[in-house]
């Protein structure tokens, strides 16, 4: 029996337990995939320290990490991949059961790229695209790291600052610049260079659907993708903000899946039925 699950809070939108048992079902594997509301530290931490000794004991074949601990749960694992080390955030756990290690792994960025690389405009060669990211969260880390892997200027617009501040500093430790913005600096961002716009904050998810992390003085460049990635609901105020004056849109819908199924992969060593994944949350 693979037992498997999401530590995290709220977890009343997620879609990953369809996801997940969708993905046993149509392999023929006996599993459940459990959710697991951990509130944040310090309320959650003996929550979230036990729920890494049942990994570490064998109890459990993984767990996924989201809001809001993919942060903090950094100093209670054995050990990070070369991919969590590098984006700061972990969303995957699994057990390495040579060194009875808990592990922590990160599919976020490579599942971000994976899905939005599909409808990206088109970059003329030598050029060196700009990207939008609101929020400083372990998503926003995902996809900045995804981003700067790929070639492209990243700037980071959030209502903390320092937290954004951390993150500019996590990856100019690497070599990589990228600026930081507090969402009221309009005047200094270059809005209209920018291609991409992701929304890596929660705003906007169910269920406070009517609100949108775009504040309302500003107007979206012309020519940018706008990628959110809330995906529930289907369709986020941010979306149709930006639809309404003619930009492409998409949700994180794609990313869900595909981090799901490298998570998937790296717990049971099953090639992931991603087809069957996408269609049962779409």
């Amino acid at each position: 029996m693979i037992h498997m699950g999401l530590i995290g809070f709220p977890l009343a939108h997620s879609y990953s337990q369809r996801l997940h048992e969708r993905a046993l079902d149509v392999l023929g594997l006996e599993g459940k995939y459990h959710l697991w509301e951990i509130p944040p530290l310090p309320q959650g931490k003996e929550e979230l320290i036990s729920k890494l000794k049942d990994l570490r004991e064998g109890h459990l074949k993984g767990a996924n990490v989201t809001i809001p601990h993919k942060r903090s749960v950094l100093y209670f694992v054995d050990r990070l991949t070369p991919m969590a080390q590098a984006v700061g955030a972990v969303n995957t756990l699994y057990l390495d059961p040579q060194r009875g290690h808990v592990v922590g792994e990160n599919t976020d960025s490579p599942g971000f790229w994976v899905d939005v690389r599909k409808v990206l405009l088109t970059v003329r060669k030598g050029e060196k695209p700009r990207a939008l990211i609101l929020g400083a969260g372990g998503a926003a880390r995902a996809a900045t790291h995804a981003l700067l892997t790929h070639g492209w200027s990243v700037s980071i617009a959030a209502r903390r600052i320092s937290q954004a501040e951390s993150v500019a500093k996590h990856f100019g430790d690497q070599g990589r610049a990228v600026e930081v913005y507090h969402l009221s600096e309009r005047a200094s961002l270059k809005l209209e260079a920018c291609r991409l716009i992701v929304n890596a904050t929660p705003v906007g998810m169910a269920p406070d659907t009517a609100s949108s992390p775009w504040p309302q003085s500003w107007e979206f460049p012309k020519k940018a993708l706008v990628y959110d990635l809330v995906y529930n609901p289907a369709q986020t105020l941010f979306m149709r903000q930006a639809k309404g004056v003619g930009l492409e849109v998409r949700n994180g819908l794609g990313m869900l899946v595909e981090q799901a199924a490298l998570a998937f992969k790296r717990w049971t060593g099953a090639e992931p039925p991603r087809r069957e994944m996408l269609e049962v949350v779409r």
